[in-house]
């Protein structure tokens, strides 16, 4: 039976073509974003705009229309393509026309993309015009908080040494892992096996074996790690009105270690 965790060499390099085309509508949306500074952007232009990028380049968003779960009317799917969460929210808000950026958000955008069959995953948080140095501070931890996990993906280490790395570095910058939201593997699907906690003990848990594709996504609060679930139903927000931030890479681990492919 094929192990779905290890990609092959070939379904590797249609990962890394389908991870440039995530990283330019994911950054393309951020320039839109910081456009919110001088004029009216609403978060569902960013959502137009990435499906437009996407497409474009023979690719299709993996976020839209994500089956999130079942009520008694069927499935419950994700709206849109783009996750914009902005504040206190930490991942998967939903852009609507009526979400206007404003100077000082805190602003979290989480893509995906279907290329030639396969997903990739990836998310930055971004700050518009003039943030609070708290807010800046989220960002450069979250961003640094997820450099040090990735010196941790390796041959041999455990998703517990990336998990220590992760919360060792935060906790000591004064913020705090979220603890009920994980990354996880990614390729066939939009979400795979292993879960991939941002914290955890050295030495502990599943090994890392060369050819697996994995989703790294530190998440951090300003007050605390819990979380609840926001009003539109698919929003994770803090449950103390603390600021949010959350970076994410798709991966693979090498033999040197890992490459990132968004």
């Amino acid at each position: 039976m094929k192990n779905r965790m290890i990609k092959t060499k070939e379904e590797i390099a249609i990962l890394r073509e389908g991870g440039k085309i995530l990283r330019e509508a994911l950054y393309s949306a951020r320039e839109l974003a910081l456009e919110g500074i001088n004029r009216e952007v609403s978060s569902y232009e960013l959502n137009d705009l990435a499906i437009k990028i996407i497409r474009q380049h023979g690719g299709e968003p993996s976020f839209l229309g994500y089956e999130v779960g079942r009520d008694k009317n069927g499935p419950i799917k994700y709206p849109s393509a783009l996750c914009i969460s902005n504040n206190t929210e930490i991942v998967h808000g939903v852009p609507t026309d009526e979400k206007i950026i404003k100077n000082g958000d805190l602003l979290k955008l989480d893509l995906g993309v279907w290329y030639k069959g396969l997903c990739t995953d990836s998310a930055l948080t971004v700050g518009i015009g003039e943030i609070g140095q708290v807010a800046q501070k989220m960002i450069k931890v979250t961003r640094e908080g997820l450099k040090r996990g990735l010196k941790e993906i390796k041959p041999g280490n455990t998703l517990g040494d990336y998990g220590y790395a992760v919360d060792k570095y935060v906790t000591e910058q004064g913020f705090f892992t979220v603890k009920g939201l994980v990354g996880h593997g990614v390729g066939y699907e939009v979400h795979e096996p292993p879960q991939i906690p941002n914290f955890g003990k050295k030495g502990k848990g599943l090994k890392f074996k060369e050819g697996m594709v994995l989703a790294l996504e530190p998440m951090i609060g300003q007050f605390s790690g819990d979380i609840q679930t926001g009003d539109d139903g698919f929003a994770f927000t803090t449950v103390d009105d603390g600021l949010a931030a959350h970076f994410e890479h798709t991966v693979v681990v090498n033999k040197k270690g890992n490459e990132i492919l968004t």
